[in-house]
Formats: structure tokens, sequence, C-alpha cells
């Protein structure tokens, strides 16, 4: 799916804005002559750094014949682009003052899963950025075979995660870019060196399934999914993978997600592992 994902246009927050300037020019003319339906622009254009707008269906002209929206050709304009795989948002907030102390697994609360192009723009465009988050809040994206976003899930354990310490105010930039990437395949070249057998042994879970409940017969990525953790004087962004004792693939991650973030060359990467038994964590100078 990186043929949906990507990097040529700007990114929403500020595709937004642009749209805005441009509605309250036009009104400043009474007298113009009325806009045609065919052409008044659209509001709200999903659009992003990894995201191609040759998804965008159009409805039919009027100047089409009547009888062309009955014929079998009509469906394209309802057309699903699917994803490999089906990913999973999830939200989870510390407590407030007072409240009762609970675990970190039991304060994560599932938002929505998405298989589609389109059912993820359907709920992209309703998610709050993270800049509109209070401290202390966390947004989780990992794909169905991981069955809770905690390092103790089977597909987590044996992996680890790269963590970038970002400065407040940019979060919401790093944070699109970064969901784009990971659920259009950027990452798709980062793979392990297991053979079919250890990875085999380490997938547990079963097949991953889509948005109706059906298996499919993907293999799961070797990326697990990412996070962003909004606190009172920083952001944390990090992204999972599956294998930890592999460093060739770790720097390949590294790379990548350098270059889907375009990441100024001082940015120090930390990468840690889930399980522990790894040497301490791995301060890494991208220059």
């Amino acid at each position: 799916m990186a043929n949906y994902f990507s990097n040529h246009s700007s990114s929403r927050f500020l595709a937004n804005s642009a749209q805005t300037t441009t509605t309250t020019t036009t009104t400043s003319h009474p007298a113009a002559a009325p806009i045609s339906p065919a052409v008044v622009p659209r509001t709200r254009i999903p659009s992003s750094k990894h995201f191609s707008t040759t998804v965008v269906t159009t409805q039919p002209t009027a100047s089409k014949d009547a009888t062309a929206s009955s014929t079998p050709s009509s469906t394209t304009a309802t057309q699903v682009h699917p994803l490999r795989n089906t990913w999973v948002f999830w939200f989870r907030q510390q407590r407030t003052p007072g409240n009762k102390i609970i675990s970190y697994e039991e304060g994560i609360k599932k938002i929505a899963a998405f298989s589609s192009v389109e059912s993820f723009w359907s709920l992209w465009t309703h998610l709050s950025p993270p800049s509109a988050l209070l401290p202390t809040t966390d947004y989780l994206l990992f794909h169905t075979g991981v069955r809770r976003p905690v390092w103790e899930d089977p597909l987590n354990i044996q992996g680890g995660k790269w963590i970038i310490r970002l400065k407040k105010g940019v979060a919401d930039r790093f944070w699109e870019d970064l969901v784009m990437a990971i659920v259009g395949d950027q990452f798709d070249d980062c793979r392990g060196r297991l053979d079919d057998h250890q990875r085999a042994k380490s997938a547990t879970p079963s097949p991953p399934k889509s948005e109706d409940g059906s298996e499919t017969s993907a293999e799961w990525p070797e990326i697990c999914g990412c996070t962003i953790s909004v606190r009172q004087s920083e952001d944390i962004v990090t992204v999972w993978n599956r294998v930890d004792g592999d460093s060739k693939l770790r720097e390949q991650i590294r790379d990548t997600l350098r270059r889907v973030l375009n990441l100024p060359a001082s940015t120090i990467m930390e990468y840690k592992s889930n399980n522990g038994t790894q040497p301490p964590p791995q301060k890494v100078d991208t220059r």
C-alpha cells in the first residue's frame, strides 16, 4: 500500500488552515458570478506527505448520461483500497489526582480498527492531534497480531523499540508522518534474518484478521506498531519491532525512521529491548 501513502503533499494540519484563507477571500466579491457546484472546493481533504491523492474518489459530473450511474462501472466511486494488515488505534491517559491507581495495561482502551485506506481516513480525521491532548496521554497503533499493546505481548516480548524524544510543538507532524509510513508499508524492506522455523515459533498468535473477522494469509510485519506519549515538557515517539537480536535490522529500521520523518542530523535515537536481556539501551547519534 506504499503507493497510496506517498510523500508529495503537505500535512493536513497546514492544509486545513490554507483552505480557510481561500474561503474568506472569495466572499469579499458579492457581485461575482455564482460558483458552479462542480467546482466548489471540498472541505477537509485528507493530505499528508505520505498520502497520494490517487485514492480520492469523485462524484460523476452532471454532463454524463443519467443511465451511467446504474451500470456496474459506477461501483468504482465506492472502491475500497485494502491495507496489507489490519491496524488498531489505542488510547491511554494516566490517572488524574484522586482517582484509583490502576496498572498500565488496565488504562489502555481500544479506539477502533481499520484495514483499508478509506476506513483509516474516516478514523484519522476524527482523532485529536497530539498537541490537543493533555499531558500524560498516549496514542498507540499496533497491528492485530499484537493482542495488547504492551511489551509482554508474544509478538513484542522478543523485540524492542526505537525511542525519539521531541521538543514540544513538533509532535503533530512527526506523529502523522510516522503513522502514514507504518500503515503505508514504508518499513516493508526492514526484515529480520530468522528462518521460517524460528519465525513460526516466535509468532504464536493466530493469523491476522480483517475488520469483518475473516482470517488472512498475510505474514506479520517486522514493525509491530508505534506510540506517542504526550508529557509535560516533551513528547516521546517509539517504533516497536519484533526481533531485537539483529543489529543490522535495528540499523535498517533506524535509517528508515530517519528518512520518513526527515529527522535532523543531530537527532539522538535510543534503542531499548523489551525482554530486558540485552545490554543497557543504546543511544545513537544519527549524524
